[in-house]
C-alpha cells in the first residue's frame, strides 16, 4: 500500500511545501548564478525515470557554459576548471538539486529513490535492470547516496538502489532522508572530479 499509493502522497505532500517555503531562496539562488556567470540559471541533462522512460532533470546550473556536456562530474579530468564560483558552494551544500523538489511534484521524480543515471551510463542502467532498480521512480536522494555516494564503484550503487528497490517503505524512507542530512552535512562521499590522468575506479 505505501509503494503505489502513500509513498506518492507523500512526495507530493512535502514537494509541494518545500517549494512553497524556499521559493525565495529559489529566487535569491537563480539570480546569483545568473550574476556570477554567463548562461541561463538552470541546467537540463537527460536523465533515466522510471521503467527506462527517460526525462530532463532540472537543476540550478554550477558550471560553465561551455562544460562538457553528459560526463558524470566526479569522471572529468580537473573539473573545478569548469565549476563555477557560485557553483563549488551550491554543488558542496547540494542546493543544486532542490529544483527537482518541482519534478517530484509533477511525478517525474520521488524524494527518495535510486538516483537517476544518465542516458548513457549504459552499466549501470544494465546492473540496475538485474535487481529491479528501474521499476523504482529515481529520487533526490537514495540509499546508495547515504551509503558512499561518488566514492562507491558503479556495482556497489546498483546493489544498494536493488537493495533500497527491494524494501520500499516508510520506515526506509525515513531512514534514508535523516541519513541524507547527515552525508549532507559532513560532505561524506563527495567527490569533484579526478586530476590528471588518473581514473577512477568502477
Amino acid at each position: 500500500m505505501y509503494r503505489k499509493f502513500w509513498k506518492r502522497v507523500l512526495d507530493i505532500v512535502l514537494s509541494g511545501s518545500a517549494v512553497l517555503i524556499l521559493s525565495p531562496l529559489f529566487l535569491a539562488i537563480a539570480i546569483w548564478i545568473r550574476l556570477d556567470s554567463k548562461g541561463p540559471a538552470f541546467f537540463r541533462q537527460t536523465r533515466v525515470g522510471v521503467r527506462k522512460s527517460t526525462f530532463d532533470i532540472l537543476k540550478f546550473r554550477t558550471m560553465r557554459i561551455d562544460a562538457p556536456k553528459d560526463v558524470p562530474t566526479h569522471l572529468l579530468l580537473r573539473s573545478d576548471r569548469w565549476i563555477t564560483r557560485a557553483g563549488r558552494i551550491l554543488r558542496r551544500t547540494s542546493l543544486d538539486e532542490l529544483p527537482q523538489l518541482l519534478q517530484i511534484f509533477t511525478g517525474k521524480m520521488s524524494i527518495v529513490g535510486p538516483r537517476p543515471a544518465l542516458w548513457n551510463q549504459a552499466d549501470l542502467i544494465a546492473l540496475r535492470d538485474r535487481n529491479g532498480a528501474n521499476d523504482v521512480r529515481p529520487g533526490l536522494t537514495g540509499w546508495a547516496q547515504v551509503n558512499g555516494r561518488d566514492a562507491l564503484s558503479i556495482a556497489e550503487k546498483a546493489c544498494f538502489d536493488g537493495e533500497y528497490a527491494a524494501h520500499v517503505t516508510f520506515g526506509m524512507d525515513l531512514r534514508c532522508m535523516w541519513k541524507t542530512v547527515s552525508t549532507v552535512l559532513t560532505h561524506k562521499g563527495y567527490s569533484e572530479g579526478r586530476p590528471s590522468g588518473r581514473k577512477k575506479r568502477k
